[in-house]
């Protein structure tokens, strides 16, 4: 009778590469909304790339500021218009893809001056773009799946771990908060 020698490093490799396979690892995240030629939402999700899109930016917020969406060139939020984009968003999540809302950005005027304006934030995103009702939601009645913090300013840094577990905290609501 033979007996079968097992090298273990094989098996340890073998069992990482399983691990890899069943893993979510090679997920691929795209910004969307910064530039007009990057074609529509609904393309970007039919593309078949991405299995998250952020759409790209809310660059003005906190420290008593009006929260300003802007989709450079898609829609014009000021008048309603990229409330249009809600379809697009289902559309995308029903092909399982996860729409997050990007803040922040590279260009634009945001800060967070106390953990109340953070909590003030939270409210408004979860309101206004997450689960909870507004008379005024940007992107229409779509629930986009989380927040996506791409803070490249410094002020307020601080605070951002405020924000962060205050829209964790809707998650206890019924529908899972995501944060990037």
């Amino acid at each position: 009778m033979m007996s079968l020698k097992v090298c273990p490093i094989a098996l340890i490799l073998s069992i990482i590469f399983s691990l890899f396979l069943i893993s979510e690892c090679g997920i691929i995240a795209v910004y969307w909304g910064q530039n007009a030629r990057e074609g529509t939402l609904s393309d970007t999700c039919s593309s078949g790339l991405y299995k998250i899109v952020n759409i790209a930016f809310l660059p003005t917020f906190g420290n008593g500021r009006t929260p300003k969406l802007n989709l450079a060139g898609h829609c014009d939020p000021s008048s309603g218009g990229c409330q249009k984009l809600s379809s697009s968003i289902r559309q995308c999540q029903s092909q399982g893809i996860k729409v997050m809302l990007s803040i922040g950005g590279g260009a634009g005027s945001y800060s967070l001056s106390s953990d109340n304006d953070a909590r003030q934030v939270a409210n408004y995103l979860w309101n206004n773009f997450l689960g909870g009702k507004s008379n005024s939601r940007p992107l229409g009645e779509a629930v986009l799946d989380g927040i996506d913090f791409d803070i490249e300013h410094e002020q307020g840094q601080s605070y951002y771990a405020t924000l962060a577990r205050a829209l964790s905290d809707y998650s206890k609501q019924g529908k899972k908060v995501y944060l990037t």
